[in-house]
């Protein structure tokens, strides 16, 4: 089956009607239209979130959005269920249509006037520093369930996101800084803990994509990878797509000043959560992609890069 027919399967359940692929990446996303309006369809990947914690993810995004935070939520299905089993066994999900462009590509610089990116990253700062709050006012429900982001799940013996240490593409050199990156994590994240580091649950990947920009208000969409985590991991996050920008160090600022008006960050922690993104990065990268994809070099260059200025 197309994944066009897959998609207008699932659209069929909210009695909605397909209008465009918007992407086919990990999930693939449609546009649909429902009587009620424009919506986003899901179609989630296979075997990368079970159902529990597909559900998990569309209970706290619903919760989220009834809190005012800029999180779309998301819409039952003619059954009233938030989760439909398609024929293949793919699970889909509709969610709110959010107004807005990316905030940015991924390697590409960003094009507005420097005032506009600094702004911007202020608000972002403060749109995760809120949802982390508001999350903290929540009751999870009993079966409630999403990976685990913590010091095994970064730097274990088998990270969430693969051992990066050990990328076949990376050269001796390469492994080596790697494997002191791994030792420098655990020892960093492990006093980060036992100092009360905040700890709860997190987005995971606050990449430019995944942040809607729409005049001077921003929303924070696809929590897929979302799941419970060191909270200043979701400013290491922005701040690894930004580690080739000039204008590195004021984004920084912006970033954590923007947050640090609800929630404590220093720079310090932020740089080696940074690290923490950019080597889970190059773990994402080994089941994915094939050997010579260029991006396998450009994220083991990244991660070395990164190690090798934070163990400074």
């Amino acid at each position: 089956m197309s994944i066009e027919s897959l998609a207008a399967e699932a659209a069929a359940h909210w009695n909605g009607r397909i209008t465009r692929l918007i992407r086919n990446r990990e999930n693939a996303v449609f546009e649909v239209a429902l009587p009620q309006g424009r919506a986003a369809l899901r179609l989630h990947r296979q075997g990368y979130q079970d159902d529990a914690a597909i559900r998990s993810e569309l209970w706290w995004c619903a919760a989220l959005a009834a809190k005012n935070v800029a999180v779309p939520a998301a819409l039952p299905s003619g059954d009233g269920s938030l989760l439909v089993k398609l024929s293949n066994g793919r699970n889909a999900s509709v969610i709110d249509w959010v107004e807005g462009d990316a905030l940015g590509e991924s390697g590409k610089p960003f094009p507005q006037p420097l005032p506009e990116v600094l702004a911007r990253h202020f608000a972002l700062g403060r749109l995760i520093a809120d949802f982390h709050l508001a999350t903290d006012g929540l009751v999870l429900p009993a079966e409630f369930t999403r990976p685990q982001w913590d010091i095994d799940g970064l730097t274990g013996e088998a990270p969430f996101w693969g051992r990066f240490w050990d990328h076949p593409v990376a050269t001796r050199e390469q492994a080596e800084v790697l494997r002191e990156a791994r030792n420098f994590l655990r020892d960093n994240l492990r006093k980060h803990a036992a100092a009360g580091g905040d700890f709860g649950l997190i987005h995971a990947d606050v990449l430019r994509e995944n942040v809607l920009v729409n005049k001077d208000s921003l929303s924070l969409i696809d929590f897929d990878d979302s799941g419970f985590g060191f909270r200043l991991y979701d400013l290491g996050t922005v701040l690894s797509q930004n580690l080739y920008e000039p204008a590195y160090t004021e984004i920084r600022d912006a970033l954590i000043a923007g947050y640090s008006q609800l929630r404590p960050a220093s720079v310090q922690m932020v740089e080696v959560f940074t690290l923490a993104r950019t080597c889970a990065s190059v773990g994402w990268t080994m089941p994915r992609l094939a050997p010579e994809d260029p991006v396998n070099k450009s994220h083991l260059a990244r991660a070395v890069m990164w190690a090798r200025k934070v163990m400074a």
